[in-house]
């Protein structure tokens, strides 16, 4: 009984402090110390593959999205939704690729 008990205790204390750390979020701060803006530090080997499989995927997908939306063009413009066909087809995966810091998993880019 006294083994069920300790293992019990222990498997509840070993819960406990896993739960805390997946609730732990470490957010950097940039220079000015303010949390509003927060600094995404990416790692060597994200960079790496940033640089050599995302990116050229990236400038590939905005060559082609571009073709498709000049193909697109009139009928985008019959429907009147160009801006937005442009904004999912050009936009959006340009700003992806020539935007965003090498390695980071968003843009950073806001536009308001």
């Amino acid at each position: 009984m006294k083994a069920l008990r300790t293992s019990a205790a222990v498997l509840a204390l070993t819960s406990g402090l896993l739960a805390l750390s997946a609730q732990a979020e470490v957010v950097q701060q940039n220079a000015s110390g303010d949390p509003l803006y927060t600094v995404e530090a990416p790692k060597g080997y994200a960079m790496v593959g940033d640089l050599v499989i995302a990116r050229p995927l990236l400038i590939g997908a905005t060559a082609i999205g571009a073709a498709a939306f000049i193909v697109s063009l009139p009928f985008t413009a019959l429907g009147g939704n160009v801006g937005e066909a442009a904004q999912s087809l050009v936009v959006e995966p340009g700003r992806e690729a020539f935007v965003r810091c090498l390695g980071c998993t968003s843009s950073g880019y806001k536009q308001d």
